[in-house]
């Protein structure tokens, strides 16, 4: 399953790229917010998000947005089995996916247009993980680290 969330200050993106889905037949869950409110809380919705992640974190993704993507990221990256990349470009997040393993994209509302937006999730969305194993070996020294 896909997972969106954002604050007030992602919600108008999150509101097109919602459209985007749509349009081409992705299935998703939005976890918020649902209205403009200039006083929530980006951990509020980046911690929904990361937390249905996580649940299933090889199979399930997650999008969240903050004005700039900083805040959203540090939460996701809280929570167990979550490795969440703050994109810059596409080639990036193809890299971040691939090598990385990442399972939540963090973009930054304030600073990213709606088309360079739409062409970095389809990118994160379209890249599989690569199974070699200096990526693997590089993966679990992480999850050394986390414990």
């Amino acid at each position: 399953m896909l997972y969106l969330g954002s604050d007030h200050r992602g919600f108008d993106l999150k509101e097109k790229i919602k459209q985007h889905f749509s349009q081409k037949g992705i299935i998703f869950k939005d976890l918020g917010n649902k209205k403009t409110d200039n006083n929530d809380d980006y951990p509020v919705f980046a911690s929904a998000v990361a937390q249905n992640v996580s649940r299933n974190p090889e199979e399930n993704l997650g999008i969240v947005l903050c004005g700039s993507g900083v805040g959203v990221d540090i939460v996701a990256n809280k929570f167990e089995g979550i490795r969440s990349g703050l994109a810059i470009n596409s080639e990036q997040i193809r890299a971040a996916k691939k090598d990385d393993h990442i399972n939540i994209l963090s973009l930054a509302a304030d600073f990213i247009k709606e088309d360079e937006a739409i062409k970095i999730i389809d990118a994160f969305l379209a890249t599989e993980p690569s199974n070699e194993e200096k990526y693997l070996r590089r993966l679990q020294q992480i999850e050394e680290i986390e414990a």
